[in-house]
This record gives structure tokens, C-alpha cells and sequence, in this order.
């Protein structure tokens, strides 16, 4: 077994790995870019060691870095997680070539499987059923569009290189084919440098079923069952489970055969997944499963299927990189319970999913279930890299009492310092259709409006941000002030204490009046409504339970100097305190500015200073977390003035381009 290694990655998985080969007695090492130099991975690690400046060319990315610092630390292997350059067969090369081992595949099983036109050819030859296509050389665009025509519309585009979503779009109408085909390259090229693509049937009632797969230095492949991961949007993977609801043993024994043929067509060393898109239009059955790709490599989502076999996959790397025999035999390999998984992002739901930034003021997690992350309260996520949070793991006895576990673990997940998609989750939890196991990767897409409304809101929740607002809610102390005079709990002589208290909710001024009836209990009204009676109780967790006199709910306050942001159900409030000098800004005018909504690289400006455009149009494309976003028009008009040019590096707000009513015609 190995003394050291060194992990050529970061966040989470750099996390996860580094817990795994301290159970083995392994010696960590890390690397870090600039703006990691305090992340988590750095700290847990025990050493680490500086490889350049935030930009993943310069430093994650970085081979030669990376390698001079295994050999400066002494590691004897390196550990790719996921990403970054794990599935590179040129790195493979170097670790091997600098006398290193690589924890992976072989540089040739990488090959073989890197290109999905090339991969899908090996499979047809392996007895592995593809999804019709075309996986030609000829990458033009009327070829291409003549190929989409030929299989039948709706299509979808893959960037051949591609994976994670990145360089995929699904086209529906052959006018639409141009455009889309762009996109995707421009998206190959830039995420994975090739910008070549592949063009597939769109399965109409697809399921994202993938198999993961095992394999050691002594030709033994087992596979550790299936994970369901067809809750998608914008072929991101939001929640996976293992196993696949509806699944049968003949189903689950035909696409695990499969895809140890698979990797046993290419000498498959390490874990890897075989992802195949499965026609659920009739169920599943046994003819209706396609290869679609190979991961050669750890997936992000590799927890549930730890869950459910009670294996840890990274020792299972860590033992067969070190020459070992796997751990168990086919037979040996069983399921239990079932488990689900949930991607915590810092994402902006209500803007399309974009990536969001922001330091973390507050995160806290339930302590019953697993918790996969590489950041802690009081970390950045930063725009320079995925914006993962955390995934939430559960694992329970059946479908129905897992999911509920998943429900209830995002229920008690708290977060502030940026906006993220909590509640989108826990909504999709209570979608009739998952709960059913009735999924399809087109699920998200049809039900997006009733996932993405708002939870209504408690009945007690203005009430209790007014008291937020005035104070009233701060920690209690297990030795309060003897001074009366000194203690914040609204007490007066003689007659209540009443006080006028302005906050803004949701862009809404709110007037509330709160009177202080005796320690603990208030009495607040709402604008002109009625007035309600709330007693606060401080728990010793930090929260506060209120009483309305018709139910109790506990909270839980963070407040700063510019705002107060409540935790009360399902809803997460962030109220902002009034400040009197702040100047309002006239909507009309705002709609004149186009801006970007997050920090990125400007890829694509459309329309030029003079242009007449089209609300809904498209202006420019952003490329974010390397995934593209088209900034459209507000309303109808003419460009008055482009700010920004291909290649542009923006910050969120940054102005891109202004507009101007269009001339009027006599």
C-alpha cells in the first residue's frame, strides 16, 4: 500500500479522498490555487502545496505543477478525483513517466473511451447496444444538419469530447439545428479543447441509468449495481439514488453484464461508470437500454452506491492502484436499503440556475445524515470554480422512507451568504411523480413552474421579522446583564413599550408596530392588518421557538449589518433593513442596461451599437463555471452602445450593453 499520495483536485472529492486514505494509514497531500490557499481540502490534508494563480490553466490544470509537487512531497501515486485532469491520458502518461502511479485507468482505456463517436464504435463491437446516430469524422454543418434530418428531429448535439452537461443541446426543429450546433462547439472547445460533435436520437421518455463498474490489475470486473440519476436539468444531474426505481434483476443483471463487457473491451483498471440511456416510455425492459458513455473515473454521485453496498469506493481505487485484487467477487456484492443524493448549489433558481457567488455566513447541516462537502461556514464560493455547496446523502430501509429522510435532512440545511437552490430541492423531493419513481430526464424541464414556487409564507413569519429587525431576537446568555436597563428584551415602566419598525421584504417596504406585553411575549401588527401576540422562547441550539397562539414554529436569526435572515419552515427570509440614504433606482431606466448576472467571459456580442432588437433576443453569451448563458433583450429597441467585446472579462452587475427606445416611424 502506498505511504503518501498526492490529490490533484479540490473541494469535496479532494475532502472525500483524503478521509478514505487516512483510514488506510496514507499520508495527503494537497495542492491549491491562490484563491484556495484556505480551503478546507488545504487544511485536512498534511501538506500542501501552492500551484499557481485561480485560473485552472494555471494551476488545477497544470500538469507540470502538479507533478513537480508529488515529487517535491515525496507522493508515490496521484489521485484525480473527478474533473479537472482526470480523465487526461496525456497526464496518465506523465505520472507513469515520472516513475508515479496513477489512480485510474490506463492512458488507453482513457483514449479509447474519451471520444463518444470513437467509444460507441468499441461498444457496437463489444455486443453493447448504441443509441442510433451519427459519429462521423465530418464535422461540417450542412453535413451534420443533412445527419439530424436523416435520424429524425428532436436530436440532440453532443460535443464528442464533452461530459457533465457541457457542449450538449437538444434541438427540436431543423431551423433551429444552426445555431444550436455553434453553441455546442464553441461550448467543446472550450471546456475540453474540440470542438467536434456527435449527433443522437432524443429518446423521448429517456432515463439516466448508469452502472458502476469495477476492475484490477488481474483482469477480475465486477459492477456494484445501478444508479438512477434522471432527475436532470440542463443535463446536470440535481438528485440520484441507487438502485433505479422499477428495476427488475433481469433488467439490473442485462446492464451490468453490458457494462462489464464494456470494460472488459478496453482492460478497465480502477472505477468507472457505464451510462446508458434507457427508453422508459414502456417500463424497463430489457431491449430498450443504449450506451451512451464511459466516465473513466470516480463519479460525483459514487455515495449512494457506497450506501447501498457498504463499500468505500475510494479504498477500493487506493487498494487496486496499489496492485491489490479487488475486494469482493460478483457474487459477494449485494444491496441494501435504498439511498439518495442531492447536489446543494450556489445557484440562482429564479435566474435560469446561474452560478451564483458569496461567502458563506451561516451553514449548517443535519448531524443524522452523510454530508459530503469541502467548505464550512465562513468560506467563499468563488467564481472560479464549481459552485458546488455540499451533496446530502441518506440511506434508508426502502424508497419511500429514504426519500422522506432526503425531505426532511433538506428541511433542516441551513445556509446564508448566498442564494442557492434549497428549496428547489426540497420541492422536487415532494414532487408526486418522483415520489412514485415515475422519472424521466424530462421531468424537471415540464414541472420547472411548480417546482421553482415559492413555499407560502407562515402566517407568523412578518411578525417575527419585525421583532428580528428590532432586536428582540439576539442570543440569550446564561448570564444576562443584573442592570435591567441593560437587558434587550423591550421591557418598560408603566405601559407597553411600542416602536415603529420599517424593513424591506422581498423589494416591499413593510411597516410594523411592536409592543413589548412582558419578557418574551409582543404584540405586532402589520401595516394596518391585526395585531398578533408572539412568545419567544431562546433554545440552547441557538434557535428561538415562537408561539402565535395557534401553532409553534422554531427559527432560527442571523442578522448583519445589512440585513436579518430568518430560517422559519420551509422558507428562508432575508430582510433588509431600511437605510434612509439609500437612493431607489427607476425601473424604466434599469430596463435600458443590459447587465451580467454573474461573473464570466464574454463568448458571443450579436448585435452591434445602431441594431434594432426583439425582446427575448438574444444580445450576448457568457461563458460562467464553463457553461454558456445567452443575456437576452428586456423589451424592444435599438443598441444605443456596446460595452464589452469577445473576450471580455465581466463582473456580476458590470453593464454589457445599453438600449434606447427605437426611432419613431412618420
Amino acid at each position: 500500500m502506498f505511504e503518501k499520495i498526492l490529490i490533484a483536485n479540490r473541494g469535496e472529492i479532494a475532502c472525500r479522498i483524503i478521509r478514505s486514505a487516512r483510514a488506510l494509514g496514507i499520508a495527503t497531500v494537497a495542492v491549491y490555487s491562490e484563491a484556495d490557499a484556505g480551503a478546507q481540502h488545504v487544511l485536512m490534508a498534511d501538506e500542501a502545496v501552492l500551484i499557481g494563480p485561480p485560473a485552472v490553466a494555471r494551476s488545477y490544470l497544470d500538469a507540470q505543477r502538479i507533478l513537480d509537487a508529488a515529487r517535491q512531497t515525496g507522493a508515490q501515486a496521484i489521485h484525480p478525483g473527478y474533473g479537472f485532469l482526470s480523465e487526461n491520458p496525456a497526464f496518465v502518461d506523465a505520472v507513469q513517466a515520472a516513475g508515479l502511479v496513477f489512480i485510474g485507468p490506463s492512458a488507453d482505456s482513457i483514449r479509447a473511451m474519451g471520444l463518444k463517436d470513437e467509444a460507441k464504435r468499441r461498444m457496437q463491437a463489444a455486443g453493447v447496444a448504441v443509441v442510433p446516430g451519427y459519429h462521423g469524422a465530418a464535422q461540417d454543418v450542412d453535413t451534420l444538419a443533412a445527419e439530424a434530418a436523416r435520424i429524425g428531429f428532436p436530436v440532440l448535439i453532443k460535443a464528442r469530447a464533452g461530459g457533465g452537461g457541457k457542449g450538449m443541446r437538444r434541438v427540436e426543429r431543423a431551423e433551429d439545428f444552426a445555431a444550436a450546433l455553434a453553441g455546442a462547439q464553441r461550448e467543446g472547445q472550450s471546456s475540453f479543447g474540440d470542438p467536434a460533435c456527435l449527433i443522437e436520437k432524443y429518446v423521448t421518455s429517456p432515463r439516466h441509468i448508469e452502472i458502476q463498474v469495477f476492475g484490477d490489475q488481474q483482469g477480475n470486473v465486477v459492477y456494484l449495481f445501478e444508479r438512477d440519476c434522471s432527475l436532470q436539468r440542463r443535463h446536470q444531474k440535481v438528485i440520484e439514488e441507487a438502485p433505479a426505481p422499477g428495476m427488475t434483476p433481469a433488467m439490473r443483471s442485462a446492464m451490468g453484464e453490458a457494462a462489464v463487457r464494456a470494460a472488459r473491451a478496453i482492460d478497465y483498471v480502477g472505477a468507472g461508470t457505464i451510462e446508458f440511456i434507457v427508453d422508459g416510455s414502456d417500463g424497463l425492459r430489457e431491449d430498450r437500454f443504449y450506451f451512451m458513455e464511459m466516465n473513466t473515473r470516480l463519479q460525483v454521485e459514487h455515495p449512494v452506491t457506497e450506501a447501498i453496498t457498504g463499500q468505500d469506493l475510494v479504498a477500493w481505487q487506493l487498494r487496486v492502484a496499489a496492485g491489490e485484487p479487488l475486494p469482493m467477487q460478483q457474487h459477494e456484492l449485494a444491496i441494501d436499503g435504498w439511498a439518495f443524493e442531492a447536489r446543494l448549489y450556489a445557484e440562482n433558481v429564479d435566474k435560469g440556475f446561474l452560478p451564483a457567488t458569496g461567502q458563506l455566513t451561516h451553514l449548517r447541516f443535519p448531524a443524522a445524515v452523510r454530508i459530503d462537502s469541502g467548505v464550512v461556514q465562513g468560506d467563499r464560493i468563488t467564481p472560479y470554480y464549481d459552485p458546488m455547496i455540499a451533496k446530502v446523502i441518506v440511506h434508508g430501509p426502502t424508497r419511500a422512507a429514504a426519500l422522506n429522510q432526503l425531505a426532511w435532512a433538506l428541511g433542516q440545511t441551513e445556509v446564508s451568504g448566498s442564494v442557492t437552490n434549497l428549496a428547489f430541492l426540497e420541492r422536487l423531493c415532494r414532487h408526486p411523480g418522483f415520489a412514485r419513481g415515475e422519472v424521466d430526464t424530462g421531468l424537471i424541464a415540464r414541472d420547472l413552474g411548480w417546482l421553482t414556487e415559492k413555499p407560502a409564507l407562515a402566517p407568523m413569519a412578518l411578525p417575527v421579522a419585525a421583532l428580528a429587525v428590532h432586536g428582540l431576537l439576539v442570543a440569550a446568555t446564561d448570564d444576562p446583564p443584573a442592570d435591567p436597563w441593560q437587558q434587550a428584551d423591550g421591557w418598560s415602566l408603566w405601559a407597553p413599550h411600542r416602536q415603529q419598525v420599517r424593513f424591506v421584504h422581498e423589494g416591499e417596504l413593510v411597516q410594523a408596530q411592536v409592543s413589548t406585553l412582558a419578557a418574551g411575549r409582543h404584540e405586532v401588527r402589520i401595516g394596518d392588518g391585526p395585531g398578533v401576540t408572539l412568545r419567544v422562547r431562546f433554545l440552547p441550539d441557538g434557535g428561538w421557538r415562537v408561539d402565535d397562539g395557534q401553532g409553534q414554529q422554531t427559527v432560527r436569526v442571523l442578522m448583519t449589518r445589512e440585513t436579518v435572515t430568518l430560517f422559519i419552515g420551509e422558507r428562508v427570509l432575508v430582510i433588509g433593513r431600511v437605510d434612509p440614504l439609500a437612493v431607489s433606482t427607476d425601473e424604466a431606466t434599469a430596463t435600458d442596461q443590459l447587465v451580467s448576472p454573474m461573473p464570466g467571459l464574454i463568448k458571443m456580442v450579436a448585435a452591434g451599437a445602431g441594431d434594432a432588437v426583439s425582446k427575448g433576443q438574444v444580445l450576448v453569451v457568457l461563458e460562467a463555471m464553463k457553461m454558456e448563458h445567452s443575456l437576452t433583450a428586456s423589451r424592444d429597441g435599438e443598441i444605443a452602445e456596446v460595452m464589452v467585446g469577445v473576450g471580455t472579462q465581466v463582473e456580476e452587475g458590470h453593464v454589457v450593453l445599453a438600449l434606447k427606445p427605437l426611432p419613431e416611424t412618420k
